[in-house]
């Protein structure tokens, strides 16, 4: 499951990162995709200019569950392009494991150092 972009941010890139590295992940593992039920539901301030505590707090609730029987007592695999404070994880993970997730993993393509 990759984790979302704001439709404002998705409009303006054109494409998300993530479901990019999740399309290639679940082939090669041969895993199904879910591309739209972890949604972004408010805008965020980008990450990148945000001190870690201002991390969690610019994410906290930004996150929701479409259909929470989708998730409800799976695995779930999360995919994100960069880790730095992991506070989007975080919360994304939080928002599965109250949707009913049982287990949340995270892989991601690089991990930046601040």
């Amino acid at each position: 499951m990759p984790v979302p972009l704001h439709r404002k941010k998705l409009s303006s890139r054109g494409f998300n990162q993530a479901v990019l590295l999740g399309e290639i992940i679940s082939q090669r593992l041969e895993m199904p995709l879910d591309r739209h039920n972890l949604r972004r539901i408010r805008w965020t301030e980008p990450q990148i200019d945000l001190a870690a505590g201002d991390r969690r707090a610019n994410v906290k609730g930004a996150f929701a569950i479409h259909d929470a029987e989708l998730v409800k007592g799976c695995r779930v695999l999360l995919v994100d392009d960069v880790l730095t404070t992991g506070s989007t994880v975080d919360e994304c993970g939080r928002v599965l494991k109250a949707a009913g997730a049982i287990d949340v993993a995270v892989i991601t393509v690089a991990r930046a150092l601040i």
